[in-house]
């Protein structure tokens, strides 16, 4: 029998995102073969997938797809932040993001039944898929999509996908390197902001005059007695 060294049960837990005893035993049922181990993981993971699906998933990444006029953004969750480095996770969010950019799907039920890239599964399968091999629970929270018929978009994501940006720029130089290097730059100024708005006409009077309100409020308190 193969004897189990922590270096292998390391590598295994890099490629799976299972805990260590979890990869200890894999390795030790099948005798130290990693690709075995592998599989032995996702055979187990299947069938505890649906408890897995019912647990919280707050960590995560922000990923972007898309060039020129078309452009989307998803957020997709898992348990931990350990997880959210796995590059099988990485690479799960990926495709999710290639799916979107392919399928424009309404909403997340119809994502789910869009075709997963270069796997013959839809989005849920792979996601189950994942939930299984990775051993935590993953979940796709959000989307959104910007398909043009002229202009331009342009993505950031900043802190190793904490905050994702897409901006839509309407102009008819779409292919213009200097466009993009603009929306790079505001799209670099909205993840440090985080604006709500575009412009002042789209600001709800009722926000218009809480914050006039706060700001007479410090005023008055500013002036000496």
């Amino acid at each position: 029998m193969a004897k189990i060294t922590a270096s292998m049960v390391s590598e295994l837990r890099a490629k799976t995102g299972a805990g260590m005893m979890d990869c200890k035993k894999a390795l030790g049922e099948t005798d130290g073969n990693m690709d075995a181990a592998v599989d032995f993981l996702r055979k187990k993971g299947l069938s505890a997938a649906a408890k897995k699906a019912g647990r919280v998933a707050a960590e995560g990444m922000v990923v972007a797809a898309g060039e020129g006029s078309q452009g989307v953004v998803v957020e997709v969750n898992a348990e931990t932040d350990f997880v959210a480095k796995n590059e099988a996770f990485q690479a799960f969010s990926a495709g999710v993001a290639q799916a979107v950019l392919a399928a424009k799907p309404a909403d997340i039920d119809a994502l789910l039944a869009a075709d997963f890239p270069g796997t013959g599964r839809t989005v849920g399968e792979e996601q189950t898929h994942q939930i299984a091999t990775i051993g935590e629970n993953i979940n796709i929270r959000r989307f959104t999509c910007f398909d043009l018929e002229a202009g331009a978009v342009t993505s950031y994501i900043h802190a190793g996908g904490k905050i994702g940006v897409l901006v839509e720029l309407a102009t008819l130089k779409g292919d213009d390197e200097r466009v993009a290097a603009l929306g790079r730059q505001l799209a670099m100024h909205v993840a440090a902001a985080s604006p709500q708005y575009l412009n002042r006409e789209q600001v709800p009077a009722e926000i218009v005059e809480k914050e006039k309100e706060i700001m007479r409020v410090k005023a008055k308190d500013s002036v000496p007695p």
